[in-house]
């Protein structure tokens, strides 16, 4: 018994390709929006705690993320920047873009964790309050935020990559108002007024032409 073998046309190719461009596009845009509002919301938050020695007794310190580091909020504003930028280029340059959305998310990834051992912010504030520009923080602990930052930066991350591999296929900003590539077509001319009929020649003079034809 024979086995046919179905062959995939180019119709179902095409729209098989359409529904990944939506889906990828749906994807990139939500983790990419989420991601940067979650990365500046984080950013604002408090990141780490912890005390001071001021005249023989305890301060209490604390640092927002911004205090601790300025990567995250930063390249959450260059992401959610490239993230609308990617459809207003393409080929060689909307692949420039993707990549630059992909490294803001790895950026605030690594700022993000990096930020969950950093004392410098805390140093500085126990420096001020002892007066003692050699005194340090005690009992140095941190909050959630900057995972939560991290995972923003994450999000960033995917929504980089979806456009780095499937960018080809989303649409351009100006796509609606091409056609298939053609060259606009040329704007016909008014035809030559009749010199029988008074109110063709009228409307000649007013175009400022010749009703004569000469």
């Amino acid at each position: 018994m024979d086995v046919v073998t179905a062959v995939p046309t180019p119709r179902s190719e095409a729209a098989g390709s359409a529904r990944t461009g939506r889906l990828s596009l749906a994807a990139a845009l939500f983790c990419g929006a989420l991601g940067a509002a979650v990365a500046l919301l984080a950013s604002r938050q408090q990141w780490s705690e912890g005390t001071a020695t001021v005249a023989g007794g305890a301060f209490p310190l604390t640092a927002r993320g911004s205090d601790v580091t300025g990567v995250p909020a930063a390249l959450a504003v260059v992401g959610l920047a490239a993230l609308v930028a990617v459809f207003a280029v393409r080929r060689a340059g909307r692949l420039a873009v993707a990549a630059l959305l992909a490294l803001s998310g790895a950026g605030i990834v690594t700022a993000a964790l990096l930020g969950t051992s950093d004392s410098a912010a805390l140093d500085e504030q126990a420096a001020k309050a002892s007066g003692d520009t050699s005194a340090t923080v005690d009992a140095l602990s941190h909050t959630a935020w900057p995972y939560v930052a991290a995972v923003g930066g994450a999000l960033l991350l995917v929504a980089g990559l979806l456009a780095v591999r499937y960018g080809r296929l989303w649409p351009a900003m100006s796509g609606r108002y091409e056609r298939d590539g053609a060259a606009p077509r040329p704007r016909r001319r008014p035809a030559p007024a009749a010199p029988d009929r008074p109110e063709d020649l009228w409307k000649a003079l007013d175009r400022g032409e010749d009703p004569t034809g000469a």
